[in-house]
């Protein structure tokens, strides 16, 4: 977290629009912090954004009885996904469709879940793109480079076994480096 991922999404959406491609925005319904239907950075970026809870209602707004664009038309030209590891696991053969169909697919999310694990099927969405920026934050205690993400629970470090989901910002995460990245054993209190 607070690495860029959706101000990047958010400059790339907007240069596909400056050059006229048709564009589709999808985020989680469940990431709700800063709007329902929009795609909103940290800094305060937006861009408006189709919620939705699975990526077969990406599929249904794409193909289905009310598709995003005409019968001429059928696929827009870009796919933009934020929050990407809070789909399901159908996420991946679904944007494997849209880019062999030519689709340029956009995708933000989180590679690793508070505990500094793969996060769900997301290994398996890097290893099929074509294309991966890996950024990075800044670490809170030194400075440093970070690559995790620091779950935080009345200011102390989450437990292992806490629930993998917990959408939040600020309040409830911080970016750590591997070096002060912690985690609590379920078996400490």
């Amino acid at each position: 977290m607070f690495s860029g991922k959706s101000e990047e999404l958010i400059r790339r959406v907007t240069r596909a629009v400056i050059a006229r491609q048709t564009v589709a925005v999808f985020k989680p319904a469940i990431d709700d912090r800063y709007h329902q239907t929009q795609v909103a950075s940290h800094s305060g970026r937006s861009i408006e954004a189709h919620a939705v809870q699975s990526s077969e209602d990406i599929r249904n707004l794409v193909y289905g009885n009310t598709p995003l664009l005409s019968s001429a038309n059928p696929l827009p030209e870009v796919i933009a996904i934020d929050e990407a590891q809070f789909f399901d696991a159908a996420l991946v053969p679904l944007l494997t469709e849209f880019a062999d169909a030519g689709v340029r697919v956009i995708l933000a999310g989180l590679d690793q879940d508070f505990r500094g694990e793969p996060f769900s099927f997301m290994p398996e969405v890097l290893a099929r793109a074509e294309v991966v920026d890996k950024l990075t934050a800044i670490c809170v205690v030194c400075g440093g480079p970070a690559t995790r993400t620091q779950r935080l629970i009345g200011n102390r470090p989450a437990r292992y076994d806490d629930p993998i989901v917990l959408v939040g910002a600020s309040e409830s995460y911080e970016a750590r480096c591997r070096a002060h990245h912690e985690v609590l054993n379920p078996v400490l209190r």
